[in-house]
Formats: structure tokens, C-alpha cells, sequence
């Protein structure tokens, strides 16, 4: 998988996916991304890291020295269980995480650039991602990155909850 001098991309290990559960938890809530009720079953679903594994591609960024997990995201495709808004033909990643003290790295951009690089793997044409409004500094990386934004497919997960932005990779 894709690695830099200092981390290397890896499907996350079986011994791991409580701490990374943990990870991506302990980043929502340090972003304070939780509000409008849904903090407790959402933080559930967050730190369920093995679920996840069972039914997408569960990645992390691990420090090259260390092996230890700085970040995960969770890759899926059309059809699979964790692909929210993918249409047929393209890959979706979700629950993108890196831990607070690991970010200015490059961590988050490993694992963007993994998930669009297994995607072309896959054969897939698009790589799409619901976003949390507030996330302005993943915005800018995913634009940088070559996604656009695609405002007609944003969506809300609850009714009161304001609406998840998008956007689409085009491979």
C-alpha cells in the first residue's frame, strides 16, 4: 500500500481496531463534530472500528517507525454497506479520522490519496465523501486535491440536523 518516508499506508489489524475506534472517536469529539442529539449513537458507531473492518476497507496511517495507527478511514463502494451516497461505479470513504496530535503530517492526505488509489485499483470512476460543514480545513484538502464540490447530492442523516456537504473525485 502507499507510504512516505514516515507513515505507510496498511489495512488496520485485528489487535488494533479497539484503539482505532478510539482514535476516531477522540478526533470527532476534539472537533466537536457531535451536536444535535445524535452524539451518543453516532459516538458508538465512531468507535466500532471492527464493524467497520468487517464490512469496508478499514485504513489506517501508521507511523513508519512505530507501526502505531495516526489515522484511519473506512473504504467502501457502491452497494457495500458503509457507501452512503455512491452511486454505481464509485467508491466512498467515510469516518476519515487523524489523531489530534498527529495532524500538519500529512496523515489525512495518505489516506485520502490511498482511498482514491484503491479506488482506481477497484476500477471505479469516482471517489465521493459526505463532509461535516465545520471541517473547513479538510475542505481545502480535498479541493486541493482535485475533488469539487457536488451541492446537489448534500444530505442531512437526521431531520433537524443541518446538512453533510459533498464531494466527488473524478478518476
Amino acid at each position: 500500500m502507499l507510504a512516505s518516508m514516515d507513515l505507510r499506508i496498511r489495512l488496520a489489524l485485528p489487535d488494533e481496531l479497539e484503539a482505532v475506534g478510539e482514535l476516531t472517536a477522540r478526533a470527532y469529539l476534539e472537533d466537536d463534530l457531535l451536536d444535535f442529539g445524535e452524539a451518543d449513537s453516532y459516538l458508538d458507531r465512531l468507535r466500532d472500528a471492527r464493524h467497520r473492518a468487517e464490512h469496508a476497507e478499514m485504513l489506517v496511517a501508521a507511523d513508519a517507525a512505530s507501526d502505531r495507527a495516526l489515522g484511519a478511514v473506512a473504504f467502501a463502494a457502491y452497494g457495500e454497506e458503509y457507501a452512503e451516497i455512491a452511486e454505481e461505479g464509485d467508491g466512498e470513504f467515510r469516518m476519515l479520522a487523524v489523531a489530534p496530535g498527529s495532524r500538519g503530517r500529512g496523515v489525512g492526505e495518505a489516506l485520502v490519496r490511498a482511498c482514491a488509489e484503491r479506488a482506481r485499483e477497484r476500477g471505479l470512476r469516482r471517489l465521493v465523501l459526505s463532509s461535516h460543514r465545520r471541517m473547513r480545513t479538510a475542505h481545502r484538502l480535498y479541493e486541493r486535491l482535485g475533488f469539487a464540490r457536488t451541492p446537489e447530492k448534500d444530505w442531512s442523516p437526521l431531520e433537524g440536523y443541518p446538512s453533510l456537504i459533498t464531494f466527488a473525485l473524478e478518476l
